[in-house]
């Protein structure tokens, strides 16, 4: 049975970047040693936008650039970037919040090992976090699948609390 941990967008423009927040500042000590300790297979995801991203209906209702393929913003956070490397974790490059490529991979490895839990991790619960959670869980009812609520942050303190009472009620477990 395999365990797996999904890390979020820890890239450079969500933790202190165009995009970033004190509490995802916060959060990449706890992010690092969750990552450093856990025993089964990690995955990341990396937002990924193209040099067209303001002509994009995301780049319309958000119009601040981040995670501009190639640039500072768009790496993952340096550690973790070495961690992943080192390892030869699957990073999924996503356009858009969530990753159907990353649900349907774990859909298929599932039928290969059993997954026996999903932990999800990162930035920012209240848009990539909630909706790759959802997706997952589309794909994967039997799975249980967590969010650890320490080791992500939203856009606010507010909509983080938000996004974990929503994923709660979809019966995605916080912990």
């Amino acid at each position: 049975m395999a365990r797996i941990l999904i890390v979020i967008d820890m890239q450079k423009d969500f933790i202190d970047g165009s995009l970033g927040t004190p509490e995802a500042v916060q959060i990449v000590k706890a992010v690092k040693e969750l990552v450093n300790g856990w025993d089964g297979r990690v995955l990341f995801t990396r937002d990924t936008h193209t040099e067209e991203y303001l002509d994009t209906q995301e780049g319309r209702k958000l119009p601040v650039p981040h995670c501009i393929r190639g640039s500072a913003g768009w790496q993952l956070e340096q550690e973790l970037l070495q961690w992943q490397q080192q390892e030869k974790c699957p990073i999924f490059d996503k356009n858009t919040f969530g990753s159907t490529e990353l649900a349907r991979y774990l859909a298929i490895s599932h039928l290969t090992e059993p997954i026996e839990e999903i932990m999800l991790v990162g930035l920012c619960t209240d848009i990539c976090v909630i909706s790759n959670a959802l997706l997952i869980k589309a794909y994967l009812p039997e799975v249980p699948l967590k969010v650890k609520a320490s080791c992500c942050a939203g856009v606010s303190p507010a909509s983080h609390e938000r996004a974990l009472e929503a994923m709660q009620m979809c019966q995605i477990e916080i912990v």
